[in-house]
């Protein structure tokens, strides 16, 4: 491997190394209930987002609270010299995308079948470390 070629694959993986990611497969809740809930938490600093979670009414909030706590775990594991209490961390990405629908009849009148799709999602979440501008220069 050519010196440019390694230096890149080092910097990628130290920046590999502060990001933290943790996804949720097939979860039975219809991904357009999910994304309202993960619009919410889209770039909030991971304490805020666990309270807008804890205290939400939403159902699918649950859910994300657990693979949230899961993320900042990964992350802990991650850098094991650092406290989350010194590091801001914060949601950087949230992604919903549409997984398995299940297909269903329900009967309907005069004979006939309505067609129900009971749908399901999947949910991947990044956690990453937000560098101040202090910090950085």
């Amino acid at each position: 491997m050519g010196s440019r070629k390694h230096e890149m694959a080092e910097r990628m993986k130290a920046e590999k190394k502060q990001i933290a990611i943790a996804s949720l497969r097939d979860c039975p809740t219809s991904p357009r209930k999910m994304r309202i809930v993960a619009d919410t938490i889209r770039g909030v600093e991971v304490n805020r987002a666990l309270a807008l979670l804890r205290y939400s009414k939403k159902e699918a909030s649950i859910r994300l609270e657990k693979l949230l706590r899961s993320a900042i775990a990964n992350w802990e594991a991650k850098n094991e010299g650092e406290r989350l209490e010194d590091n801001t961390l914060y949601v950087k990405e949230i992604m919903v995308d549409s997984a398995r629908i299940l297909k269903r009849i329900q009967p309907a009148p005069q004979g006939r079948a309505h067609r129900i799709r009971k749908r399901s999602n999947h949910v991947t979440i990044v956690v990453d470390k937000k560098i101040t501008e202090e910090k950085a220069n």
